[in-house]
């Protein structure tokens, strides 16, 4: 009976260790090395108010700004109006009470089948070009690669990353640029403040499903173990980086998709960038377009894929480039 059960036990190692050799394998093959930080010609230009083409700007230029706010935006018509009159009528009174602030706000339209851009523009042309800018994108890339072209096509010192949804109060930037403020020291000025819903944690357990409960202890489980420690909440769409740190980050940034915060959070860690996580205030807001079960799953396979790809060599981390 020992010796049965010796012969099982030595299967089943043999099995995992086979089976983690075939991901390994997959995973490394399957990585495309060549970060794509190119655009198409169309995505070279935003629209001014008066309907004239202008060229954006470079994220390897100097900024120009206080502070960028880059709203990534999928199929949005309907809950974009409610964060921009939040977030516009909060910008707007602040640099009345402070004259030397000055914002952009970059909605990017990933790709959207409905009116997206038409409502952005709408913003255009009550505020100027100057203040609001839409980026639409030819394809759909993913919420990672719609952040990542407003950041890099943004003027700010400081560049805010906000969802479309509204789901975070924006009057909480002042929370996560005290954080920020507060890192030291930052190297070579680079430092991020997340916002976080880890306090609301002990809450929305209580009002999910258990099964719902399970994939999300389990995909913090997954950042933990494979990519990001120390960040309780990665995934809150409300993140605060230093020019420098989005550069930086950025430019080394592969996942487009759900699980791209990790990734951006685990290149932060690999280049000692400063990360501070501070609480806002969040409410969840309908019209998802997260699958539950598919989404999670998905995010959990990038996860894994995420290390070993950097493990293996397949991935590695870049030097800041120019492109056209």
């Amino acid at each position: 009976m020992d010796f049965c059960l010796c012969e099982i036990i030595q299967c089943l190692v043999s099995l995992a260790a086979l089976v983690l050799i075939v991901v390994v394998i997959v995973a490394h093959v399957s990585a495309s090395g060549m970060i794509d930080l190119g655009r198409h010609e169309k995505e070279k230009y935003f629209l001014t108010a008066q309907g004239k083409k202008e060229t954006f700007p470079s994220l390897f230029d100097p900024h120009t700004l206080e502070l960028s706010v880059v709203v990534p935006s999928y199929n949005e018509e309907q809950r974009l109006p409610v964060m921009m009159e939040e977030t516009m009528e909060y910008l707007e009174k602040r640099q009345k009470q402070n004259p030397s602030f000055s914002y952009e706000v970059i909605v990017v339209d990933d790709g959207s089948k409905d009116k997206t851009t038409e409502v952005a523009m709408g913003y255009t042309e009550k505020y100027g070009d100057d203040k609001v800018r839409v980026l639409t994108l030819v394809r759909n890339r993913g919420k990672g690669g719609a952040v990542r072209m407003g950041t890099l096509s943004s003027r700010g010192r400081l560049i805010l990353m906000a969802d479309a949804d509204g789901a975070t109060k924006f009057e909480d930037i002042e929370k996560v640029e005290a954080a920020l403020k507060d890192l030291s020291p930052k190297p070579d000025n680079m430092a991020i403040a997340c916002g976080s819903r880890a306090h609301l944690e002990e809450e929305s357990v209580a009002k999910r499903s258990m099964f719902r409960t399970f994939l999300m202890y389990g995909f913090h489980f997954l950042v933990w173990f494979f990519c990001v420690r120390g960040i309780r909440d990665t995934q809150c769409g409300f993140k605060l980086f230093t020019r420098e740190a989005a550069l930086k980050t950025f430019c080394s940034l592969h996942v487009e998709r759900w699980a791209f915060d990790v990734e951006l959070l685990y290149i932060a860690q690999c280049f000692k960038i400063p990360i501070a996580e501070v609480a806002v205030n969040w409410t969840e807001i309908e019209g998802s377009k997260l699958v539950p079960f598919w989404s999670w799953l998905q995010m959990g396979r990038d996860l894994v894929f995420i290390r070993l790809r950097y493990v293996t060599g397949a991935w590695r981390l870049e030097s800041p480039r120019k492109t056209q």
